[in-house]
């Protein structure tokens, strides 16, 4: 599996402005809108946040990965995000996070969306990748390091 079957460039964010949960998730679904597709990024939102309200995806070390089930949606999508000053996600090592990993997938699709959060999780355990990630000079550094995975 590579995750670059799931993103594209435009779906890679590499300065994340927002400064809380509901922003973050704001500025990381609005790319979305021009998919085709369109996917509406309120409704993700909420999607994400009522999936936030079960508990954290911020899994500690920096990083979060919201996902969720969109209704109409017809693929998987996968949206990255680096926040240079981090944003509090309530996770759960209480640490800002900076690097972020949306998933949505259609709500029929269930094997294939924990296999996409499997292979994220496991990137993000190599300490390697994660300093790559924050520290990739820019957006196209970003996008070649996650379009090899």
């Amino acid at each position: 599996m590579r995750l670059s079957e799931y993103l594209s460039q435009d779906l890679v964010l590499s300065d994340l402005k927002a400064t809380a949960k509901a922003e973050v998730l704001a500025e990381l679904t609005a790319p979305l809108a021009a998919l085709t597709p369109p996917v509406d990024p309120d409704e993700a939102v909420a999607v994400l946040l009522e999936r936030e309200s079960l508990g954290t995806t911020g899994i500690g070390d920096g990083i979060a990965i919201p996902h969720g089930k969109l209704p109409g949606l017809t693929q998987i999508v996968v949206v990255a995000g680096r926040s240079i000053q981090g944003v509090e996600f309530d996770s759960l090592d209480f640490k800002p996070c900076h690097i972020f990993f949306l998933v949505l997938a259609p709500e029929q699709v269930a094997g294939l969306h924990l296999r996409i959060l499997a292979h994220i999780s496991r990137l993000l355990k190599d300490d390697s990748f994660r300093r790559s990630f924050i520290f990739a000079p820019n957006s196209q550094a970003l996008w070649d390091l996650l379009n090899d995975t």
